[in-house]
């Protein structure tokens, strides 16, 4: 990935008031790869302290997009075509990990697999939780 590019998809990450809202880390951006970290807050939680899935839908939507980004050379900008999430099991941990990957990159549409996992952050363990393959559209 050009620095530029790079400079881009972070520019854009900090600019997200809703990916500050949930304290979001970028761990990694790279051509065709994109990972994202969410701590644990309470109103992600379900009264048993496992995350919410709609929680886990998010960021693999997040995930995905900036997944898609990744793939084209010039600045550009992907909605969501179809989005579909396998929960695995409960997401109990301290924060939730997403790790996107670019299956077919198209000049329109990019199909993208991302798989999301909780870490317990004193162990760093990393629980395999929700599994997804999600269609994203160039529309800029």
């Amino acid at each position: 990935m050009s620095p530029e590019k790079r400079k881009l998809i972070t520019d854009s990450f900090n600019r997200s008031e809703t990916l500050k809202f949930y304290k979001a880390e970028l761990l990694e951006a790279e051509t065709n790869f994109i990972s994202i970290k969410i701590p644990k807050m309470e109103l992600m939680t379900r009264k048993a302290g496992m995350f919410n899935g709609a929680m886990i839908a998010s960021l693999v939507d997040v995930s995905s997009g900036y997944a898609a980004v990744s793939h084209y050379e010039e600045d550009c900008y992907v909605v969501t075509v179809e989005l579909k999430v396998n929960y695995l099991r409960p997401a109990m941990g301290d924060a939730l990990v997403s790790k996107s990957y670019v299956v077919k990159g198209g000049s329109k549409i990019s199909v993208i697999r991302t798989e999301i996992y909780t870490v317990v952050d004193n162990s760093g363990h990393e629980s395999h939780v929700a599994t997804s393959l999600v269609t994203m559209m160039k529309i800029k």
